[in-house]
C-alpha cells in the first residue's frame, strides 16, 4: 500500500503582489475538487476512509488538524490502528497526499479556515467507495475538541 507523502509548495512575490504554488503536484490523476469550510472549530469530519480512491488536501487559509488511519479490514477495523496526526497551515504551502486505503478525520483550528481537497474519482464512484465510522471509533484518535 502506498505511504501518505508531502508535496512541498511556495511563493513568489514581487512588487504586483504574491503567486502561491505547488509545481511538483502532477495533477493526472485528479478528477473534481471541492472546498470544506466548516461552521466552527469544534466540529469533527470524520471517520471517512476509501479503498480505493485517493486524496490531496491543501489549506487554503487557516490552520487544519488532519488524523490518518490506514485501514486494516474494511468491514470492521481494529480500533487501536496507530494513527498519524498532521497540522496543516495555509503558509505552508504543501499538499498532504493520502493514498487509497487510509481513512481521514479533521477539524478546523481557527476560524473560517478553508481545506481543499481533490479527488482521483468522479462524484458517482463515492457511494460505492465511502466507508464511514464515528469521530471517537478509533482510540487513537486524539481528536480532542481542547487541542
Amino acid at each position: 500500500m502506498a505511504e501518505v507523502k508531502t508535496i512541498q509548495g511556495g511563493v513568489a512575490q514581487d512588487y504586483r503582489g504574491q503567486i502561491r504554488f505547488v509545481n511538483e503536484f502532477d495533477m493526472t490523476l485528479v478528477r473534481r475538487f471541492y472546498i470544506i469550510k466548516n461552521n466552527d472549530i469544534e466540529l469533527i469530519r470524520g471517520w471517512r476512509a476509501h479503498r480505493i480512491e485517493q486524496r490531496w488536501f491543501y489549506v487554503l487559509s487557516g490552520t487544519f488538524s488532519l488524523s490518518l488511519v490506514k485501514i486494516d479490514t474494511w468491514e470492521n477495523p481494529a480500533q487501536d490502528l496507530p494513527i498519524e496526526h498532521h497540522i496543516l497551515y495555509a503558509a505552508d504551502m504543501r499538499i498532504i497526499h493520502v493514498p487509497a486505503g487510509y481513512g481521514t478525520a479533521f477539524r478546523a483550528l481557527e476560524e473560517g479556515s478553508e481545506l481543499l481537497v481533490y479527488a482521483d474519482y468522479p462524484l458517482a464512484h463515492a457511494t460505492v467507495d465511502d466507508y464511514t465510522w464515528p469521530a471517537d471509533y478509533f482510540i487513537n484518535h486524539g481528536l480532542s475538541r481542547s487541542l
